[in-house]
Formats: C-alpha cells, sequence, structure tokens
C-alpha cells in the first residue's frame, strides 16, 4: 500500500491507497520540526486506530510538512515514521515540493501556499528553485491564517475592529490581552492559535472591514512573493490552501490588476499527490 500524507502546522491530511479499490483517508494533528520532537509526532500518528491497523501493510510512505526543509528537520519526523511503519520506503520533504507536484505534476510552474502560513516557489517541472520566502508567522507569512489571525486580535485589543464585529469576537472567542499574550508568547504552536482565528473572517465575508483586511493581506503576499518572480507573467500562478481555497474570488481579482493568471486552486493536495505517484508506477 501507498500513504501519501501533507502536513501544515494545522493539521494532517493522509491518503492510503492499494492502487486500486481500496482508500482511505485520515487526518491528524500537524507535525512540524520547529515545534515537535520525535516521540511526539509517534505518540500522535498512534492515536489514529486507522494507522495502527494499516502501518505494517504501508509500502511506500511520502510524507511531506511544514519545515521539512533540511535534513536533521527531516530526520526527525522521518525517525517517527520508520519506527510507526516498519515495513515502508519512508520519504520526508517540504510541503513546499508536495504543493509543487500536486499542483503542477511534471510542467513548470509558480506555487503558492495559503494556509496557516505562507510560502511560494518555482516549480521547472522537476525541481524547486531556491526561495527567500517562508520566512514564518514571525517575519513573514503575509496573507496566511496566522497573518490574519495576528491583526484580528490586534484590532480587537486596540479597539480598532467596528463594534458590531468586536462584540461578535468577543462572544466566540472571550479574548482579552492577557489570554492572547499568553497564548503567543508563553504557550507551544502560537501559529496555529493565531491561524485559528482566521474561520472568523467568514462569518461576515462582505463587511467592509473584512473585505478591506482581506484585501490588503493578500495584496502584500502578492506584491511580496508572487510579482517578485518573473515566471508569473509566464506561467500560471497555482495555489494551495484553504485561504486561498475560501477567498479565491479576490485572488482572481488581484491577479487581473497585478498581470498574472491563477492556475489551480487546491485547498488538499493529497488527491493530486496520489494521483500523480500511482500514474509514476505505472
Amino acid at each position: 500500500m501507498i500513504l501519501i500524507a501533507d502536513s501544515g502546522s494545522t493539521k494532517t491530511n493522509w491518503l492510503l491507497s492499494d492502487g486500486k479499490d481500496f482508500k482511505l483517508d485520515v487526518i491528524t494533528c500537524g507535525f512540524n520540526p520547529f515545534f515537535h520532537d520525535t516521540p511526539y509526532v509517534l505518540n500522535e500518528i498512534s492515536k489514529s486506530a486507522d494507522l495502527v491497523k494499516y502501518a505494517a501493510q504501508v509500502k511506500t510512505l511520502k510524507f511531506y510538512g511544514s519545515g521539512c526543509s533540511s535534513s536533521d528537520r527531516k530526520k526527525i519526523i522521518a525517525d517517527a515514521f520508520t519506527t510507526f511503519f516498519p515495513n515502508a520506503d519512508v520519504m520526508v520533504d517540504h510541503d513546499m515540493l508536495g504543493a509543487a507536484i500536486a499542483a503542477c505534476f511534471d510542467e513548470p510552474g509558480l506555487v503558492a501556499i495559503l494556509g496557516t502560513g505562507s510560502n511560494i516557489a518555482y516549480w521547472d517541472g522537476s525541481k524547486i528553485s531556491p526561495t527567500n520566502h517562508g520566512l514564518g508567522y514571525i517575519l513573514g507569512d503575509e496573507g496566511s491564517g496566522s497573518f490574519y489571525g495576528r491583526k484580528l486580535i490586534s484590532h480587537f485589543l486596540y479597539g480598532v475592529m467596528p463594534e458590531e464585529l468586536s462584540k461578535l469576537f468577543y462572544e466566540e472567542y472571550k479574548m482579552d490581552k492577557e489570554k492572547a499574550i499568553d497564548n503567543v508568547y508563553h504557550k507551544p504552536n502560537a501559529n496555529v492559535y493565531l491561524a485559528s482565528f482566521a474561520k472568523f473572517l467568514s462569518v461576515q465575508p462582505n463587511h467592509p472591514y473584512v473585505k478591506n483586511l482581506l484585501l490588503t493581506g493578500l495584496t502584500e503576499f502578492v506584491d511580496t512573493s508572487v510579482l517578485a518572480y518573473p515566471q508569473h507573467k509566464q506561467y500560471p500562478v497555482h495555489f494551495i490552501g484553504s485561504i486561498a481555497y475560501n477567498f479565491k474570488p479576490i485572488l482572481e481579482d488581484l491577479a487581473l490588476q497585478k498581470g498574472f493568471k491563477v492556475g489551480k486552486v487546491i485547498v488538499k493536495p493529497v488527491e493530486e499527490l496520489l494521483t500523480y505517484f500511482l500514474q509514476k508506477k505505472k
């Protein structure tokens, strides 16, 4: 059996297949070697009854995850998987590579991730070009869930969020300054915490404040990331992730204004990844 996994900082989507009739979707928490060690990963995947049930039958595992861009960080994740899946050939790599393969297969294109975090890279059909993007939720992540969560919290606490939205925000999250500071500065996975507030943008998506906030964040991502690549004039820009998927019309309007073409918009790349690797086996 082949097992494909795409992991952001929030969750991991797993897709198990025998290449014929059997297919199984599994969701676990996200794994990021910047925040998680090998025992943590092993303990968390052991909580999935489906993964436990089929672990010994997995022959090929391809895992694409946030933060898996260096050999030492890949090893953190791979060590857990080689223990848990004893008969599997394990491959661990960066989620940017998984996004590129899912969106482009063997064709060139620009691929952007807009989920919990944000990133972009040029894929020439066989490899990703080096990139200065993907700076994380403190230095970067423009237009991502963590970006919008940070803006929503700060605007609420500063009192600049419109009153009608501020009331809704407080009713939903019971937010105060101490709670925000504790979760962002003292507890782990601050990026996931911040991104969890992005769903508030869907409460009243047509409110002028929300529309302006969405446009501001996505414009910043386009200006700093998409337009930084000259290839945006030649190839479509594919988008991966929940933010891109939920606010696709704004991206399409920006594309018209900024002179690039939106390609595929994919919320979960695992289906495309599975299709790609099954085709490669034929």
